[in-house]
């Protein structure tokens, strides 16, 4: 390895999700995407629903994030995610149905509808779907 290593670690409130020395990181952080690398100035940012990829030995792999937080220091990356999936344990189907269900409640408005939660829903099910579906397609 010729690049110099920075540790990402990834962790939700039920596990951690990733501890591994990487290359590069590219966060989907809550004003835009941002990419970190060994040496860093550090920082800390909020999170979006998004994807999250990181290159090691000169290979990108994906990690679903859905919200929490990136804390930044010199030679290491902290991911605090409300929930994260790397591609391989993303279900497609189950985030198709998300998705679907989703996009009806948007389409349906009750009066007990929560617009924010809907959207928010329906973010994540595409996120984790498009993630998914790459998955699928490098498997074969």
């Amino acid at each position: 390895m010729a690049e110099e290593q920075l540790h990402l670690e990834i962790v939700t409130p039920d596990s951690t999700v990733l501890s591994e020395d990487v290359e590069y990181v590219g966060v989907p952080g809550a004003v835009g995407q941002f990419g970190v690398m060994k040496n860093h100035i550090p920082f800390l940012s909020a999170l979006a629903i998004g994807s999250l990829y990181y290159r090691k030995d000169g290979s990108n792999s994906y990690v679903f994030v859905s919200g929490g937080f990136a804390e930044v220091t010199a030679n290491a990356i902290s991911i605090l995610a409300e929930s994260a999936e790397s591609v391989e344990e993303i279900d497609v189907q189950r985030a198709r149905q998300a998705k679907e269900r989703a996009e009806e409640r948007l389409r349906q408005q009750q009066e007990s509808f929560d617009q924010a939660r809907a959207e928010a829903a329906l973010k994540r099910a595409i996120q984790r779907l498009t993630l998914g579906e790459k998955g699928e397609s490098s498997a074969h």
